[in-house]
């Protein structure tokens, strides 16, 4: 088993999806009309596989961002990509240097939707394994 994606909902469709592509996703797909309303598939440049699915139903605006604490993006350089994003009009909040190699940084998207951004260590595993909290 593995997570395929997150479905996220959100409130404007077009203000989300410019944001979400400034912070580097790609839409590579878009599904007009299910149960749940419109759904714009995103993937990561170097992730063979969509990893967020922005979920779109004007009748169903985003009303609380509660229920989902943040999202994850692993990034190469956090210094090149805070500055990145600035030149795009994404504030993101000065790195954190948590020694060893590894940074984060935290923006918010237009609805609320909180994401820290990470760069692993040098030799560190492409993602969170059991190892980090050994």
């Amino acid at each position: 088993m593995r997570m395929l994606h997150l479905g996220l909902r959100v409130t404007d469709l077009e203000r989300s999806l410019a944001f979400y592509t400034a912070v580097g996703y790609a839409k590579v797909g878009h599904v007009p009309e299910t149960g749940f309303g419109s759904l714009t598939l995103l993937q990561l440049p170097g992730d063979p596989f969509v990893s967020l699915e922005l979920v779109h139903d004007p009748a169903r605006p985003v009303a609380d961002t509660g229920a989902v604490n943040h999202l994850v993006v692993q990034v190469g350089d956090l210094g090149t990509t805070v500055a990145d994003l600035a030149g795009r009009g994404i504030a993101a909040e000065p790195p954190t240097d948590h020694g060893e190699g590894m940074a984060t940084s935290w923006l918010t998207d237009p609805d609320g939707y909180r994401i820290e951004l990470v760069q692993w260590p040098p030799g560190h595993p492409e993602g969170m394994t059991a190892a980090d909290f050994a």
